[in-house]
């Protein structure tokens, strides 16, 4: 299958938490929006998004209050888990789901809450390193395999899984990143490349609308293909999205540019961005396809709250 022959999919991010009732009732209405993933963030720390839920335990409750929703992590901060642990609770939360889980990673990135566990905060080039480590040796135990791994991070003996994940070979691995080192990782290793606008350096992410232009994208691509080789035709390529479904497309422009403090760019060159979509649902559908034939991009993700907005989108093409 060819980038431009992959179905568009999308997920939302977690950030609605209301009470555990109204939390359950907000899953089915993810579910029922045909909104194909629910992916959790990994952080103790409130950071920038604020309070989150446990990454592991809401993706298996996702699973056990859904039938057809997928459930992801977006992204698994490595330094937090042992990988040993963490392919078990993978393929724990794979089998009782049915097939239903989407393993994202990432090297970490948030030093406050390294800080507040009592975790050394190591350079990016050495948590990136471990991350490669830990990929390879997720990925092994997810597919069945016995796991020995001697390398500068880890030591594996013997490493066996006591329950198989259902999906085969393995559930897919997403590594998203916004720099050349973890595009690279990506490209060697991941089932869904996750691109993401620029690296996050900082304790918060950065929102330059230069990272999110089309000459950015076809860069950040290129990182990618040259790491991949011949699997690049198999990646599945996601990111981060804005959804505006609007009748008045210039005023909601102007007012999203307000919003981000973006200076220096016109309406235009915001439609051109390949991860904002704004405009009438038909808009954005076509804008969509044409962005999935020009780049590749078939899985865009965006905040569960602006699940409305999402939605509308996916009953339009429902109905097309």
């Amino acid at each position: 299958m060819t980038a431009t022959e992959r179905r568009l999919r999308f997920g939302v991010v977690n950030e609605v938490i209301p009470g555990r009732d109204g939390w359950i009732d907000h899953v089915h209405q993810a579910e029922d929006s045909g909104v194909d993933t629910l992916l959790i963030r990994d952080h103790i720390a409130p950071g920038p998004f604020g309070p989150q839920l446990a990454p592991l335990a809401t993706a298996s409750a996702v699973a056990a209050h859904s039938t057809r929703l997928r459930v992801g992590t977006m992204v698994l901060s490595n330094d937090y888990r042992n990988p040993v642990l963490l392919a078990h609770e993978a393929a724990t939360i794979d089998w009782l789901s049915g097939g239903r889980l989407e393993l994202g990673l990432g090297a970490g990135w948030l030093r406050d809450e390294y800080r507040q566990m009592g975790m050394a905060f190591d350079p990016a080039g050495t948590r990136i390193a471990r991350l490669e480590e830990a990929v390879g040796v997720i990925a092994g135990l997810l597919a069945g395999q016995t796991v020995t791994f001697r390398g500068a991070h880890y030591a594996i003996d013997s490493a066996t899984l006591p329950v198989a994940a259902a999906q085969r070979p393995r559930p897919p691995l997403m590594i998203g990143g916004g720099g050349p080192k973890m595009l690279a990782l990506a490209g060697r290793h991941a089932d869904i490349a996750g691109i993401l606008p620029a690296p996050i350096r900082g304790d918060e992410d950065s929102d330059d609308s230069a990272d999110r232009s089309p000459a950015a994208l076809e860069a950040k691509l290129a990182v990618l293909r040259d790491a991949a080789g011949e699997r690049f035709a198999e990646l599945e390529i996601s990111t981060f999205a804005t959804f505006r479904v609007t009748s008045q497309r210039r005023h909601d422009t102007e007012d999203l540019i307000r919003q981000r403090g973006w200076q220096g760019i016109d309406c235009e060159q915001v439609w051109a961005m390949p991860m904002v979509f704004i405009g009438s649902a038909g808009q954005i559908w076509h804008d969509l396809r044409d962005r999935r034939r020009r780049y590749g991009l078939s899985y865009y993700v965006t905040s569960d709250r602006d699940l409305e907005q999402l939605a509308q989108v996916i009953a339009h093409a429902g109905a097309g």
